[in-house]
């Protein structure tokens, strides 16, 4: 049996790593912040998020700007 503990919501996260909640929502989505699914809303374990802070979290795979669209310049380079 798992012994029920504390699980904050998506917007409590967000406070805590002082980020959007859609940055959270980004996160879980991603798989990179471990997270329980419930529908559409998300919950994250407190004890687990202390884990992911104490190992330094991870990074969006393409780093914070994933909406960046290459410049002309770097469009000629690749030519």
């Amino acid at each position: 049996m798992i012994v029920a503990e504390r699980l904050l919501t998506a917007e409590q996260v967000a406070v805590l790593l002082q980020v959007p909640k859609a940055r959270v929502y980004e996160l879980a989505r991603e798989g990179l912040l471990p997270s329980v699914r419930l529908g559409r809303q998300i919950r994250v374990s407190a004890s687990a998020l202390d884990d992911w802070i104490a190992d330094g979290g991870r990074a969006l795979p393409d780093g914070w700007r994933r909406d960046k669209q290459p410049t002309s310049q770097t469009e000629e380079n690749r030519r």
